[in-house]
């Protein structure tokens, strides 16, 4: 079975003069739309702008998984825990939030924006340890480990058994994924266009497989590169 997403049909947050710009795949903070309140342990997925100095209000989360892609500038994140990192453009951070932690997420530049992916990821503990790591992505075509269970190939060590990738499509460039019977994926496309399983597909559409759907092939759709990311999420 395949879900779809397309970019058009995202929520959106109202835009104000606080420099924020948030789309949301599934529901989200003001956003409500109960035919998307997640795909199994993925919860929500956002594409956030902020507005050079620009930022979120502090919030607190518990027993969630963040994981926070950038894809242009540089963000700062602070935490509860006193770790304060600032996460640029390739580079993922994740938050492990345990039994609870407050952070504050926000542009790094007075001068220019910022450009970034936030997944939540259901947990396979609760009330554990709040902890954080980030690593950044090696430039290149094919796929990328970013995040596992286990932090091999040195991604990061999540607390859910899921991994997220990423994957670089040159013009010209195609490959092929085996999908299992027993787990579910979610692909979002970054930036650039490819055609992914016979769909032309731009920056910001969302496809869902499940139920023992065949093999996926990717394909670049233009001259400019097509960065995506790829959910493996348990059944």
């Amino acid at each position: 079975m395949i879900v779809e997403r397309p970019s058009a049909s995202r929520g959106q947050s109202p835009s104000g003069a606080d420099g924020i710009e948030r789309r949301h795949s599934f529901s989200c903070g003001t956003y409500y739309d109960p035919q998307w309140t997640g795909f199994g342990a993925l919860r929500v997925l956002n594409e956030d702008r902020l507005a050079p100095g620009a930022g979120f209000a502090p919030c607190r989360r518990a027993n969630m998984e963040v994981l926070t892609y950038v894809l242009s500038g540089a963000l700062a994140h602070r935490d509860s825990s006193g770790e304060e990192r600032v996460i640029r453009a390739g580079s993922l951070l994740w938050l492990g939030a345990g039994h609870g932690t407050q952070y504050h997420d926000f542009n790094a530049s007075g001068t220019e924006p910022v450009h970034f992916l936030q997944a939540w990821l259901q947990p396979d503990r609760v009330n554990a340890e709040p902890a954080s790591a980030s690593r950044a992505a090696t430039p290149g075509e094919g796929w990328q480990l970013l995040a596992s269970p286990d932090g091999h190939d040195g991604s990061i060590a999540i607390r859910q058994d899921a991994c997220v990738y990423r994957l670089e499509l040159a013009q010209g460039s195609a490959t092929v994924r085996s999908l299992a019977p027993s787990r579910r994926y979610w692909m979002h496309v970054a930036a650039g266009s490819a055609r992914v399983d016979g769909r032309d597909l731009s920056a910001g559409d969302g496809l869902g497989f499940s139920a023992g759907h065949g093999p996926v092939e990717f394909a670049a759709a233009c001259a400019t590169p097509a960065e995506l990311l790829w959910f493996d999420l348990p059944g």
